[in-house]
């Protein structure tokens, strides 16, 4: 009998996490580009960082929206650009920054190459000083991008989801 209550529990505990999770998000793109998956960053250093999240990016370098999500599907943080403007909502809070530049840096603990990564996901190469970024396995939805200057290094590496 006390093996059958465990086994409930187990159960409604799983449940209770399922119903949690968010349904699966359709891309409202509107011709816009737009790509999901899972993204890593490692920021080396004095005090070493790490961050992984869930991801949907659409839009152009110029105008655009970054989503980051849990593992449970909640919005940990929206970038969002356009000239003129970039604005991060996080914690409740909307921020705006001098630059997208500024933006990521605050979001993520360094400052990524927006513009760069567009053209990385569309499979094209795109100089930003100090970065490398390997495009070999970008036809299986992977991509890594590599900082060396200035310091601290930090890796990028993004997973893409297949359609």
């Amino acid at each position: 009998m006390r093996q059958h209550a465990r086994r409930a529990l187990l159960l409604a505990a799983v449940l209770s996490l399922a119903a949690c999770a968010l349904p699966p998000r359709a891309p409202d793109t509107a011709g816009q580009p737009y790509w999901n998956g899972r993204l890593a960053l490692q920021v080396d250093g004095d005090r070493p960082q790490s961050f992984s999240a869930g991801f949907e990016l659409r839009g152009a370098p110029q105008a655009g929206e970054l989503s980051l999500y849990s593992p449970l599907g909640a919005t940990l943080a929206q970038l969002r650009w356009a000239p003129g403007m970039a604005e991060l909502q996080a914690d409740g809070r909307r921020r705006q920054y001098a630059s997208i530049e500024a933006l990521t840096q605050e979001a993520t603990g360094t400052a990524l190459p927006l513009p760069a990564l567009f053209a990385w996901l569309d499979g094209r190469a795109a100089e930003v000083p100090g970065w490398q970024a390997d495009l070999s396995r970008i036809a299986d939805g992977r991509l890594i991008a590599r900082r060396s200057q200035p310091l601290p290094t930090a890796e990028l590496r993004i997973v893409l989801q297949q359609p």
